[in-house]
């Protein structure tokens, strides 16, 4: 395998393993009741989660500090938009966890997400090799 293909590699499984712990280990319920609501701090502090987490896998890439600022501050924007509007859309639903809706719901909200993930990563990899 070539060094860049093994670097993507490395780049996008960080950004893979923070996801996961950002949307799942480290989201509290006070996190959880912000998201959805432009005057809680809940949805922000998430989205400054995902986006401080992402340091290291960028830093991994070669960046410097003021590209991972930028990437950092593109994906605290996405990550909030997107999150925000999957929480505005379901509120006041019927849509739990025993739904299909809900599932779906989910499954499209972590499909963007990870979506996000490659662009960055593209990006990301395109920046350190210039």
């Amino acid at each position: 395998m070539s060094d860049v293909l093994l670097l993507t590699l490395g780049v996008l499984a960080c950004l893979q393993l923070k996801h996961f712990a950002a949307d799942y280990l480290l989201q509290t319920p006070w996190i959880i009741a912000g998201k959805g609501h432009l005057d809680r701090p809940g949805g922000y502090a998430h989205a400054g989660i995902h986006a401080v987490l992402s340091v290291p896998a960028l830093l991994l890439a070669g960046l410097d500090l003021p590209k991972v600022a930028a990437l950092c501050a593109a994906e605290f924007v996405v990550h909030f938009l997107i999150d925000h509007s999957k929480a505005v859309f379901s509120r006041g639903s019927d849509k739990g966890p025993t739904t299909a809706t809900y599932w779906a719901l989910h499954g499209g909200d972590q499909c963007i997400h990870h979506l996000s993930y490659l662009l960055m990563t593209g990006v990301a990899i395109n920046w350190a090799l210039a």
